[in-house]
């Protein structure tokens, strides 16, 4: 079996996105963490799943956990907390030449 490619993604742990598809589409959360080698991303409060846990000592019950399964990154975008809107992102590099994220529909730089 071939090892899995790393994508490089351009929605980073901290953005803040819209889910612009599925049973949670329109929500927007923080995103918790990346998984560049799946090109998947875990929001905050956004397609939960419930898991029961069976107790691990003697005298402690189990317990039902509500907790984020990841979403394909195809399937997020970008969203702007100013001007309350979805969009697309572009790289840019300034001056300096530093590579920086900017969203296509506001102007506005995320770096």
């Amino acid at each position: 079996m071939k090892a899995q490619e790393r994508v490089k993604m351009r929605i980073r742990k901290g953005d803040t996105v819209q889910v612009i598809t599925g049973k949670d589409k329109g929500k927007t959360g923080e995103v918790l963490r990346t998984l560049p080698s799946d090109n998947r991303v875990v929001v905050q409060g956004v397609n939960m799943r419930t898991r029961h846990v069976k107790p691990t000592q003697e005298g402690e019950s189990g317990r039902i956990v509500t907790e984020e399964a990841s979403l394909h990154a195809s399937n997020v975008m970008l969203y702007s907390t100013t001007k309350k809107v979805a969009s697309r992102v572009e790289l840019v590099t300034d001056k300096d030449g530093n590579k920086k994220r900017r969203l296509k529909k506001t102007g506005e730089l995320l770096d």
